[in-house]
């Protein structure tokens, strides 16, 4: 037992940094031949498996794991592998397998010869020294292999189940002892895991599943593929385990299943909680996340369908709308589209693709990003609208304020966050909000709007009346609904920008993007330009939350409706939609196109060097047809404007 005692703490070591024993899965995990892991039984039980199972031997009055009897080892004995280690998590938790109380644990023990004396070996040794725990429906000891026959189940004690398979007339009685039904797969179907199964072959594994859900039983196939594509199906088709000899692999795709699922009308999976946002930047680390309770929508939004009646004409723009989704993918955008059954950024019908790596990394940051698109010139991370020297860049806005246009920046997030910043200010470092904010009394923007108050009022540089001296130069409200009330510029800074998008709010953003319009108008009869920013895609992707992606792209996509409605009532605006970054590396894996159900998987929670679509309307959006650079776009935008 000191060998026992001395293993768990390096056990739990090895693995706590996958540890997710503690979240509710919506599959049972299934460890099949656990004895085969490089660690057995810890490597499953940091994963929260629900069942773990291994094959055992009667040898030398030896209960041995192995699969096969030229494998036995002393060594390797069921007692040292799986009942005392249970035994010590079972106790340390207080008389529960898991520290969530709510989780079960089944060891699953497979008789490899002679049922007898195996079984009455189990009985004894659990008995004798794990009553307490396996004896009293804490832990459940369940039989299968060379099991009893179902007559002889009641000479044993009521605390050992046994394995059951489809086709057994079991008694009431008997059926009672069953703890679930296990299925060989192959007797139903030959599959690989990939595309989808033979219809035929399809029915009989849904038959089984049936079969033994009417018997009041759960089930598990064994002998199955284990691929991503076979892990939603098998939840799809409604079987209870999933049989892993991954489990890691396993017990990632099945955790926080709430954050890899959306539709409309449809409640969240995940109740409570919020979806964490450690990844977040230093301005935006006071982001209050994702609320599981709120990430649900009872309906859709409209999508507006463009006139065309000036897209890609060769006539001269007055305005220019450049609408930026920050870690907008591909994918975010299309998982948007499936949820709503469309979206009104794909009706625009100008589409190109842009490369975006930063000038010394080969992933950007938002800050490269976002000033590659502000200026046209390539940056290396971190910097704001600034050369390696810390040079200023002119941006689009100085480029349309010098041309006499009116000049606005919205984002449904923080204003001194990176993308924002690089049309307003210039810095080496993306964090110095003290100097960005003080950029403002320099620069040429009309209309800022978004949060962040605190980079205002709670400084670093001794300034305490900051606000006092862009006064002199701004409007200072705290209400985008009053943005075109006001008289002149405006720098309205509104708490509620930074909210996560839901039911009540979905709609703040393209209000916003309304009233600024009206105001930028109202400043200059010359035209204007105004950059909108999804701030919250990127915070989405950060959090690996599939439901607040796709609500901050239904969000992001009332915008840019609003924009398209806006060019299609003067014909001299052109609308531009991109992305600095994708942030994510998110995977479409499955839904339904007729509900809107979706599933996504991400990658992982940073950016990724993806390609990105452009999308125009408008006169001239022609011109961002193509493959090309993310400086690119400023520098078009530019020459077709001059």
């Amino acid at each position: 037992m000191k060998v026992i005692t001395r293993f768990i703490p390096i056990a739990l070591g090895l693995f706590m940094s996958a540890f997710v024993a503690g979240a509710q899965t919506p599959m049972l995990i299934h460890s099949h031949n656990d004895y085969d892991r490089a660690v057995p039984f810890y490597q499953a039980y940091s994963q929260g498996a629900a069942s773990i199972e291994a094959d055992i031997y009667y040898a030398d009055g030896k209960l041995l794991v192995a699969h096969n009897r030229e494998d036995i080892k002393d060594s390797r004995s069921l007692e040292t592998l799986y009942l005392a280690p249970i035994a010590w998590f079972y106790r340390e938790n207080g008389g529960h397998p898991y520290k969530d109380a709510s989780k079960s644990l089944q060891l699953l023990i497979d008789i490899k010869e002679d049922t007898e004396p195996s079984l009455s070996a189990i009985v004894n040794l659990v008995s004798s020294k794990y009553a307490d725990v396996f004896c009293n429906g804490g832990v459940t000891i369940t039989i299968t292999g060379n099991r009893p026959k179902p007559a002889d189940f009641c000479k044993y004690p009521q605390w050992l189940m046994f394995d059951g398979n489809i086709g057994v007339n079991y008694t009431e009685d008997q059926l009672q002892r069953v703890a679930l039904i296990s299925e060989c797969f192959t007797d139903y179907a030959h599959w690989n895991g990939k595309g989808s199964l033979i219809p035929d072959q399809e029915a009989k594994v849904r038959e089984a599943i049936d079969v033994a859900h009417s018997m009041g039983k759960k089930i598990r196939f064994w002998g199955g593929p284990e691929t991503l594509t076979a892990y939603y199906t098998f939840y799809n088709f409604g079987i209870d385990y999933f049989n892993t000899d991954i489990p890691e692999q396993c017990a990632i795709f099945f955790s926080k299943w709430g954050d890899k699922n959306f539709q409309i009308g449809v409640k969240n999976a995940s109740e409570e909680g919020v979806s964490g946002t450690s990844k977040l930047d230093k301005v935006t680390r006071n982001f209050a996340g994702f609320q599981h309770s709120k990430l649900q929508l009872s309906k859709g939004i409209d999508v507006y369908t463009p006139t065309y009646l000036n897209d890609g004409a060769n006539r001269k723009i007055k305005n220019v709308i450049f609408l930026i989704g920050d870690g907008m993918g591909l994918n975010q955008i299309l998982a948007g589209d499936y949820a709503n059954h469309g979206l009104s950024v794909f009706n625009m019908k100008h589409v190109g693709f842009q490369h975006n790596n930063a000038k010394d990394q080969f992933t950007t940051d938002s800050a490269a990003g976002g000033s590659a698109l502000a200026t046209g010139e390539r940056h290396s991370n971190r910097h704001i609208a600034a050369d390696d020297e810390g040079n200023p860049y002119p941006s689009l806005t100085d480029f349309f304020a010098d041309k006499g246009l009116a000049t606005g920046v919205l984002t449904l997030g923080h204003m001194v966050d990176a993308t924002p910043t690089a049309f307003y200010g210039h810095n080496v470092e993306r964090d110095d909000s003290d100097d960005l904010t003080v950029d403002l009394l320099s620069s040429k923007l009309d209309i800022l709007c978004g949060c962040g108050m605190g980079d205002f009022v709670r400084r670093h540089d001794g300034r305490t009346n900051l606000l006092g001296e862009l006064a002199g130069k701004y409007s200072v409200i705290e209400d985008y609904s009053k943005i075109s009330e006001q008289d002149g510029r405006v720098l309205c800074i509104d708490r509620r920008m930074d909210d996560a998008a839901d039911e009540n709010n979905l709609g703040m953003l393209a209000d916003a993007t309304r009233q600024t319009i009206a105001q930028l108008q109202k400043l200059s009869r010359k035209g204007f330009f105004l950059m909108i920013e999804g701030a919250k895609i990127d915070y989405a992707g950060h959090s690996m939350c599939l439901p607040g992606s796709v609500l901050e792209m239904l969000s992001f996509d009332m915008a840019i409706a609003e924009a398209l409605k806006f060019a299609d009532s003067n014909g001299e605006t052109l609308v531009v939609v991109s992305a600095d970054h994708e942030t994510g590396g998110l995977v479409i894996l499955d839904g339904d196109e007729k509900t809107g159900r979706i599933m996504g998987l991400y990658f992982g929670n940073d950016h990724t060097p993806t390609i990105l679509p452009v999308f125009a309307y408008g006169p001239h959006s022609d011109e961002f047809l193509g493959t090309y650079m993310n400086i690119d776009i400023p520098r078009k935008i530019r020459k077709i404007t001059k």
